[in-house]
């Protein structure tokens, strides 16, 4: 329980928490010209919506995918808002019955559009319902067990499913397959962030300078709701340290106070680079190891915390273990050298 806590307070998590909700509903961009980045699949889906809409038909099923903190389920509301429809929001974990999928499915109206958040997370049985209902609209109910089990077909409306996945290679090969626009979001520039920083300021009412607002969005590991985060956290600290105004100056501060470094490497990312170079010689060691020298879970590591170290060369996965890069020496100021020689 304390690791979970520790996980879900930590500041540049891409993972969605409570903590967000309030913020990210109020900063979201509401159309597709207010919606920053992401301009290969924002100029295609727009052509895909102006299409569906002078055909007056829905527009197909899009999975959206790629890391965590993007703006998927952004672009799943503004895909319902261009079309014109009514947005359900549901998500894999969920939907634990086909009961469940069934009366979501039989609610909607013609041309909804039906957000489903980590689809790779639907059991196969629920999933299977999904299959007529993305190809033919219509769904498939057993009533009765046994020899006197019936099937019965119900039609549902038209609908538009949008899923959003942080991890495709875990979709199975039917429902990949029954998509028709396969849409990679990928991480932000710091030019792009430092755009949507701006952005969020003026919504909040935070005075903030050009210096400013790149100075968050460099540190912000390409994230946007990692982004917002930081923002109204070097907020508070300009409002009771400062002169309430955002400057270089000012975010430099509140972030290294935070122990976020030029890279938004935290203080956890520096202990494990650490851990692996002065403990084990630069690598390979095994998760396990590395997760019980770091009191931390394997799972954790692997998902939360190995994944933008490896973005940025610091670390490698081999059939071994794990191994720090030459780039984390240097970025942590240690000498290959001097590690080699306290070993022996």
């Amino acid at each position: 329980m304390i690791e979970e806590m520790d996980f879900e307070n930590r500041i540049v998590s891409p993972e969605y928490t409570y903590a967000d909700e309030e913020s990210e509903l109020s900063l979201r961009p509401r159309s597709l010209d207010e919606y920053i980045g992401q301009d290969k699949a924002k100029e295609n889906l727009s052509i895909y919506i102006k299409a569906a809409l002078q055909r007056k038909e829905p527009l197909d099923h899009v999975l959206l995918y790629g890391p965590p903190g993007l703006g998927k389920t952004t672009l799943s509301s503004i895909i319902a808002r261009e079309m014109g429809v009514n947005l359900r929001v549901t998500s894999g974990p969920a939907i634990e019955k086909q009961g469940d999928l069934v009366a979501i499915l039989t609610s909607l109206n013609e041309g909804d559009v039906l957000f489903i958040d980590e689809i790779h997370r639907l059991s196969r049985n629920v999933e299977e319902i999904l299959y007529p209902a993305m190809e033919d609209f219509s769904v498939d109910i057993i009533l009765g067990k046994g020899p006197s089990a019936r099937s019965i077909r119900l039609d549902v409306p038209h609908f538009t499913l949008v899923g959003a996945t942080t991890r495709s290679g875990q979709l199975t090969a039917p429902l990949r397959d029954r998509f028709g626009v396969l849409l990679r979001l990928e991480l932000y520039t710091p030019e792009q962030l430092a755009q949507i920083v701006t952005r969020s300021a003026g919504i909040l009412g935070i005075e903030i300078d050009n210096d400013g607002a790149l100075e968050i969005a460099s540190r912000s590991r390409g994230t946007p709701r990692i982004a917002n985060r930081l923002l109204k956290r070097v907020r508070d600290i300009a409002q009771v340290e400062f002169d309430g105004k955002i400057t270089y100056e000012t975010a430099s501060a509140a972030l290294s106070r935070f122990e976020i470094d030029e890279l938004g490497l935290d203080d956890f990312d520096r202990k494990m680079l650490t851990t692996i170079i002065q403990n084990y010689s630069g690598g390979p060691v095994g998760l396990d190891t590395l997760a019980a020298a770091l009191g931390e879970e394997a799972v954790t590591i692997e998902d939360v915390y190995e994944p933008y170290l490896m973005q940025l060369g610091f670390l490698n996965r081999t059939a071994r273990g794990r191994c720090a890069t030459k780039l984390a020496y240097e970025h942590l100021g240690i000498n290959d050298n001097s590690v080699q020689q306290s070993l022996f």
